[in-house]
């Protein structure tokens, strides 16, 4: 079957539609009354700051302006009362502003990770084989850091400086037309450079996200293997190569830091000389009695105005770039296909309490290696509750049958079936519902004992945990941890022996109690009294289940009821024990070696 592509890779051709900062209204959408609140908050905010030169135009004219009398006085008293009031009602609303749009960031940040997380856990192996972790890591850090500061802060900073832009320069239009237009006029010039330099910012910005994320990947592959890395005497040369990744990172980031610093030093110049020059032609006007000395003090603060929303407009603008790179790789991750698709319409189990697997003809290629079959026509039929053993040299395509089985890939020819349902119609939470699995390399979660277990089964009360622990042999060293069922284990099970990994890997299949059980290699990690006794458990657990076995060590299949042979992707020999080793084939060669030494 074709497999969707994923658009994950780094150096995939970039999407057709322009991926922007629009793309995240999906997020804010559930928000939309809180997002009114904060833009009428906005508007009144910037509407109050915008009545202060006016305030100050009527106190020169009018308060500065008499010498006499009580009516100044009065009228003076009133204006800074007004004044005060004003500078209140403004402070009200901006604190209220910024508590607003601030809980939206923060809302939406957390909706976004959530939903990036949800997405790559969606995804299929093949996802990750061109996708490191620590790059997911970053981008679900470091660039939804940049959309918070953005929709949490900068965009409401640069909508309020687009307010006091416009509210300015219609105040100076309202004030004085002639040095508006003039000044109008120059600003024009401005937009395009602007822009030009705007577009390297973005450039820049995505491409220094890309640095960082590549040193966090980088870390969390060392970080995971420091065992390998310590026993090697590596610190040093990947100390190096992570100061190496870093300094690249640094590199970019100076350059987009030199372009955006250009951007500022423009705009700012470019901006306050054009003000200054409106301005030198307002005083030659005061001086010449055409304009009031409250009209130029007006137009001087409104210029003020105009001048800080541009400077502000600079720095938003900036942020608003890097934010526009960090979303297009977020929903690089949000919107990826993944390469197994659900049927529309999932059909219901036939059965949920035994299971007859029958492999027809399947063929399957990795995408990773086009050319070379994992697996070359490879027919395969499992009664319900029969014990199957895959044998044969690394690389024959066993741990492919079960990756096939469990759908994390989909073949290219043939077909898969449990109970004479394909399993493409079957929905994957059904699907891998019936299946539980004993990894060769068994995942410890950061929690202790009995949660790890509980992992096959959330819902499970402490009894039937211990249960499984009992029958699964993690009962036997569970007194000599600190507290019992309640330790700790560490991120990765650092505080156990393979051997006790392996344990609790397997009570956590034994307690999902699935009609069918994945072995992969399940007591390689056991001492021979530990396997014997794992053994033992696993026997009742296979009791009327369907169970796949994959085995290097064949003493461990011997009362297998079929033992399928594979090398090179194909099944060369099939039968048990007794009579494969008559056969003279590959599994008698392999039990010779085995045997005898």
């Amino acid at each position: 079957m074709a497999q969707a592509n994923t658009t994950n890779q780094k150096d995939s051709p970039k999407p057709k539609r322009i991926i922007s900062l629009k793309d995240l209204w999906p997020f804010l959408k559930p928000y939309r009354l809180q997002v009114g609140i904060a833009f009428v908050l906005l508007c009144l905010a910037s509407a109050t700051l915008l009545l202060v030169p006016l305030a100050f135009r009527d106190l020169i004219d009018v308060g500065f302006g008499k010498s006499d009398g009580a009516a100044p006085t009065i009228n003076i008293d009133t204006k800074f009362g007004v004044l005060f009031g004003l500078a209140t009602f403004w402070a009200l609303m901006v604190a209220s502003r910024y508590y607003m749009v601030s809980w939206i960031g923060e809302r939406v940040t957390v909706d976004l990770r959530s939903g990036v997380y949800a997405s790559v856990l969606r995804q299929s192996p093949q996802f990750f084989e061109t996708l490191q972790t620590g790059e997911v890591l970053s981008r679900l850090t470091g660039d939804t850091t940049l959309i918070q500061t953005v929709v949490g802060s900068s965009a409401s900073m640069g909508l309020r400086s687009v307010f006091q832009f416009v509210g300015g320069m219609i105040m100076l239009a309202v004030t004085s037309f002639y040095l508006f237009s003039i000044n109008i006029g120059l600003m024009i010039c401005l937009i395009f450079p602007i822009m030009l330099i705007g577009r390297s910012v973005k450039k820049l910005s995505r491409e220094s996200q890309d640095r960082i994320a590549d040193s966090s990947a980088m870390a969390g592959e060392i970080l995971n293997a420091m065992p390998t890395v310590q026993s090697y005497t590596q610190e040093t040369r990947e100390t190096n190569r992570f100061t190496h990744s870093a300094q690249l990172s640094f590199v970019t980031a100076i350059r987009r830091t030199k372009v955006r610093a250009l951007l500022t030093a423009v705009i700012i110049t470019a901006v306050m000389g054009t003000i200054i020059f409106v301005l030198w032609l307002g005083a030659r006007q005061v001086s010449e009695g055409v304009m009031t000395g409250g009209e130029l003090a007006s137009f001087v603060l409104y210029a003020a105005m105009v001048a800080g929303s541009v400077s502000t407009i600079a720095q938003v603008w900036g942020d608003i770039m890097r934010a526009a790179g960090a979303t297009e790789r977020l929903l690089e991750l949000l919107h990826a296909e993944t390469a197994i698709t659900e049927a529309a319409n999932p059909l219901p189990l036939a059965s949920v309490s035994q299971a007859a697997i029958q492999f027809s003809n399947v063929t399957f290629h990795y995408p990773s290696r086009p050319r070379t079959p994992a697996l070359n026509n490879v027919s395969l039929h499992i009664n319900a509750g029969e014990t199957l053993a895959l044998v044969g040299p690394s690389g024959a395509g066993k741990t492919t049958i079960f990756q096939l089985l469990l759908r994390f890939y989909d073949a290219q020819t043939g077909s898969i079936t449990i109970n004479d349902q394909n399993i493409n119609d079957i929905s994957l939470h059904d699907l891998r519902g019936l299946m539980a699995i004993v990894p060769q390399d068994p995942v410890i979660f950061s929690a202790n004992v009995l949660e790890n277990i509980r992992y096959g089964q959330p819902n499970a009360t402490d009894e039937a945990v211990i249960a499984a622990a009992r029958a699964a042999q993690v009962a036997q060293f569970v007194p000599q941890l600190s507290d019992g069922y309640n330790t700790f284990l560490g991120e990765r099970g650092t505080r156990l022996s393979g051997g006790q990994k392996q344990r609790i890997a397997i009570a956590r299949a034994m307690l999902k109690n699935a009609p069918i059980l994945l072995l992969d290699e399940a007591t390689s990690a056991l001492d021979a009294e530990s396997e014997i006794l794992v053994q033992e458990g696993l026997s009742a657990a296979m009791q009327g289940r369907t169970t796949l076995i994959i085995a290097h060590r064949l003493a461990t299949v011997q009362k297998a009821d079929k033992i399928v042979v594979m090398e090179n992707g194909e099944m060369v020999e099939t039968g048990d024990a007794v009579e494969l080793r008559k056969k003279g084939g590959l599994y008698a060669r392999l039990a010779e070696l085995q045997f005898e030494s």
